[in-house]
């Protein structure tokens, strides 16, 4: 039985501690958080919990063996360094790390320590996600042409991060989840509008090096909550609406084909395809539910999370280098390999 600690009772705390108590094989033994409200509420709701304001105090306890992190971004470093120094296997929220190095900082102890590393990129193990995945790897759409991603409400507004690291993260990990390669370099566009505080809308542009272009738009201040995707190939084109209550991935069988005669009239080269529409049976169980499912396997079995610390390092690299875009006005930021 794997004993979790979970540090932080905010907005994914009760989330991931309802999952993880619920887990075959998982057991939460303890809770921390600096609110006194928080601990109070979990006293009442849980009253066998052992709960502290003081994250040394739930690392150190001989029953913990993993420790799940739901805590500001400013604090993950920190807190996922001084868990794996301690032993524990670690599950810690998005993005993993503020920067680069502080991600290779904890991948590489991981390594020394030979415990578990896994982020929590909740969309890549819901069904809808799982699904493309298994229609891309498949070759049901053929050729991937393009990605294209809307992620936008009224927003909660982030102090520590802007809204690319808060929204486009989820996207990120989506698209480099079922994405045959990795972009090369990226172009961002973003603004603030309130005074001292991060950018709330984003406009991310992705170059390939093949015929092949990604796009995210993310967005705080919108009058709507829309979270759709479209993956256009050479043979269908998939619409992914994580909102939509049933039929959340619709495959069309719609497209072009293209005379390759340079001779022939423009309009006389480019022919139209519109065949059936279908939604395909996904699973219905909840993501963050199959994400502690695969953490508790992980830790018993050894395997590289889907999720795990490269994953992730590629993540947090591209964001820094939309975040470098941003400072340049939507200047082209080369992507370094990992």
């Amino acid at each position: 039985m794997l004993g979790i600690g979970l540090a932080g009772y905010g907005y994914w705390g009760p989330k991931l501690l309802r999952n993880f108590m619920t887990t075959p094989g998982a057991k939460v033994i303890g809770v921390c958080d600096l609110q006194a409200d928080r601990l109070s509420e979990i006293r009442t709701v849980y009253p066998m919990m052992h709960v502290t304001p003081e994250f040394e105090t739930l690392i150190r306890h001989p029953g913990i063996d993993a420790i799940v992190i739901a805590t500001p971004i400013s604090t993950h470093f920190k807190l996922a360094l001084a868990a794996l120094q301690a032993g524990k296997h670690v599950f810690v929220e998005k993005p993993m790390t503020e920067t680069t190095d502080e991600a290779l900082s904890l991948i590489r102890e991981a390594k020394r320590c030979q415990r578990t590393l896994m982020v929590g990129h909740t969309f890549i193990y819901s069904g809808a996600v799982q699904k493309m995945k298994e229609l891309l790897k498949g070759g049901e759409i053929g050729e991937v042409y393009y990605y294209d991603s809307v992620r936008i409400n009224l927003g909660r507004f982030q102090d520590d991060a802007n809204v690319m690291w808060d929204l486009a993260v989820h996207d990120l990990s989506i698209m480099d989840y079922l994405m045959p390669v990795r972009p090369s370099a990226v172009i961002a566009n973003g603004m603030h509008h309130i005074p001292g505080q991060p950018e709330n809308m984003a406009y991310l542009t992705f170059i390939y090096n093949r015929p092949l272009m990604a796009h995210l738009h993310v967005n705080w201040l919108a009058p709507l909550k829309i979270r759709r995707t479209l993956i256009g190939g050479s043979r269908k084109m998939i619409v992914y609406d994580d909102l939509a209550p049933s039929e959340k991935v619709m495959v069309y069988d719609r497209g072009v084909t293209f005379d390759h005669d340079r001779n022939a009239a423009c309009q006389n080269r480019v022919g139209y395809r519109s065949g059936d529409m279908w939604a395909p049976q996904i699973s219905n169980t909840e993501p963050l539910k199959a994400e502690a499912q695969h953490f508790v396997r992980c830790v018993e079995s050894g395997e590289e999370a889907l999720s795990g610390g490269m994953s992730a390092l590629w993540i947090i690299r591209v964001l820094e280098a939309a975040s470098l875009s941003l400072e340049k006005h939507g200047q082209r930021v080369e992507i370094a390999p990992i």
